[in-house]
């Protein structure tokens, strides 16, 4: 069932769909889905070194039609994209 729903989210995510936190705050911009992964904009890269950062499908809670809402805060989905740079 769980995979059903990724599956879904993934079918949802677009390109420069706002992504934000369980609080409501901006995390990133999508840039496209890659291996499963939403990959960040450069231009949200937080310390500014042009990198593409990555969250995984598991922490999507749902999709509208404008943002992708995360199933965490911004804060703590930052430091989790943080690890997956590329």
């Amino acid at each position: 069932m769980k995979e059903r729903a990724l599956s879904d989210f993934q079918n949802k995510i677009t390109e420069h769909m706002t992504v934000v936190g369980s609080d409501g705050l901006h995390v990133g911009t999508v840039d496209h889905m890659e291996d499963g992964r939403i990959k960040l904009t450069r231009a949200d890269d937080p310390d500014g070194g042009g990198h593409h950062h990555f969250i995984a499908l598991g922490h999507v809670a749902s999709v509208d039609a404008e943002r992708v809402h995360l199933n965490l805060p911004a804060q703590q989905a930052r430091g989790i994209a943080m690890q997956d740079k590329e």
